[in-house]
């Protein structure tokens, strides 16, 4: 569902990024994608999971300068805001608000103020091909209301990203078109508290052709929630020369989701870039106490253009008990 030349997508989860001082030059810039693809459960030991979606996510995300210091942002997502229950087309698109505020240069640091992304992990979103982040996309931090501070430490040169927040329980927590429902604290849940309760911090260190990072976060027990949810994560992405490159990272939670369990996540990607060709594969492994889960992926992608991809990826996963096999394929189209 995206490139699979991870190393530049580190950007997109805090290691690098647009700092307000980029968006002064200019005083506005923004980007989008298109994407367009299917995404099909082909055989599955549970036979209504075996359905086909076609589906189409555009995103779109702004930077304006306001004076020499602030900067306002936000990000705007069009999709399927429902999990298929049959197969579909092109059906439940809402569109929603991902990220909404205003970014302070402090000098050396910024902090951002809003509906934020916290920092937490890489695999989530720069794993290798269609269905490299399937797994570990469950730890993601996105649509939180808070505070993000980010800072480059001179004396090492890398990247400290810290955050305070809970889960978005506002009007912008719900979706225009297809409605996929305002958030409330009553809902329950790892981080929707409310309050300013919920914490990430992670550091990344660029490491000769390579780039690491570490870090912990803390998610208040929600309503009904039997536990808080603490976890600790580190990996690591290396460029191998060659056109290889490759990602690990591990991710280690107790109170799980806010549940009386402990879950460790384990990605292991690899892609190899020939031409305009990128072949990669990818396996997360969920160690829960009730059982594990698995996924093993693989995925070639073609550059058809300088901002035109396409994607292909075939996946075996054993969630819950239940083996499926999928099949994907989608068309990326950036601007």
């Amino acid at each position: 569902m995206k490139t699979t030349v991870f190393l530049a997508a580190l950007g997109a989860v805090g290691i690098t990024g647009v700092t307000a001082a980029s968006a002064q030059q200019i005083g506005f810039e923004w980007e989008g994608s298109v994407e367009i693809g299917v995404d099909s459960t082909v055989s599955s030991d549970d036979a209504s999971a075996e359905l086909t979606d076609t589906y189409v996510s555009i995103s779109a995300a702004f930077e304006a300068a306001l004076t020499n210091r602030i900067t306002a942002f936000g990000g705007l997502t069009l999709e399927s805001v429902t999990d298929a229950v049959d197969s579909r087309e092109l059906d439940d698109l809402g569109l929603y608000v991902s990220e909404l505020g205003l970014r302070f240069d402090l000098g050396g640091a910024t902090v951002s103020a809003g509906k934020i992304s916290p920092v937490f992990g890489v695999a989530w979103d720069a794993a290798p091909g269609f269905y490299g982040t399937s797994l570990a996309e469950d730890y993601e931090l996105a649509e939180m209301i808070g505070l993000r501070a980010d800072t480059e430490l001179a004396s090492t040169g890398g990247v400290l990203s810290f955050a305070l927040f809970y889960a978005d329980d506002t009007f912008l927590s719900d979706s225009v078109g297809t409605k996929r429902g305002r958030n409330s604290v009553a809902a329950g849940g790892a981080g929707n508290t409310g309050k300013l309760n919920n914490f990430a911090i992670q550091y990344s260190q660029e490491i000769g052709s390579g780039t690491g990072w570490v870090g912990l976060r803390k998610l208040s027990a929600g309503t009904g929630d039997a536990s808080n949810e603490n976890g600790i994560i580190a990996g690591m992405a290396q460029d191998l020369g060659n056109g290889f490159e490759t990602l690990i990272e591990v991710a280690h939670f107790s109170g799980a989701g806010g549940n009386d369990e402990n879950a460790t996540y384990a990605t292991l990607g690899g892609a190899y870039a020939m031409g305009d060709w990128t072949f990669s594969s990818t396996g997360t492994i969920v160690d829960r106490e009730a059982g594990t889960d698995s996924m093993i992926a693989l995925g070639a992608d073609r550059v058809l253009t300088e901002n035109s991809e396409i994607n292909f990826g075939l996946a075996r996963f054993d969630v819950d008990g239940v083996k499926s096999t999928s099949v994907g394929l989608a068309a990326v189209v950036s601007f």
